[in-house]
């Protein structure tokens, strides 16, 4: 990280969050792993004392081999004014899958934060309105979990290590 405004920026979470871990991706981009308890804390923090005012995405991710940390929460925060990015990331555990909402300090996080408790059943907590957003309610299951073949199963021909999987 060789610029000197990103080296302030890494120098003040280091020191409000040493619990953090942070890196830099092979794009150039910073990223910071956090534990659950203190995302709230790191994104207001973020916001308000460093400026990054705009909250790219909010997505979910299922690592099924990764026991203990199956799931991933991740945000991408840009502070527009300095054009710097970010990625934020916390690890749950597919036996609680709950994490605080962002939807106070960025109302973005809305419908972001519904799309990732549809397709992976992350829940979100203190969420206005926490419902499906794109299947059915009825449905049963999280689709973007991969915990289904991707192909019928009777099938020799496919492996689903070709598909990410």
């Amino acid at each position: 990280m060789e610029n000197t405004q990103l080296q302030e920026i890494v120098s003040k979470i280091e020191t409000k969050f040493p619990n953090a871990s942070i890196s830099e991706d092979n794009y150039q981009m910073m990223n910071i792993v956090v534990g659950k308890s203190e995302i709230y804390d790191m994104v207001s923090y973020l916001k308000s004392d460093l400026e990054f005012g705009f909250l790219t995405d909010l997505c979910g991710v299922h690592y099924p081999q990764n026991v203990g940390n199956e799931f991933q929460v991740v945000y991408h925060l840009h502070h527009l004014p300095k054009n710097i990015r970010l990625r934020l990331k916390v690890n749950l555990s597919v036996d609680d899958l709950s994490i605080p909402s962002m939807v106070s300090l960025f109302s973005a996080a809305n419908w972001m934060e519904r799309e990732t408790f549809d397709f992976y059943g992350i829940k979100f907590e203190g969420h206005p309105d926490l419902r499906r957003i794109l299947n059915m309610d009825d449905m049963d299951y999280h689709p973007m979990r991969k915990e289904y073949a991707l192909e019928d199963e009777t099938r020799d021909d496919k492996q689903d290590s070709f598909f990410g999987r």
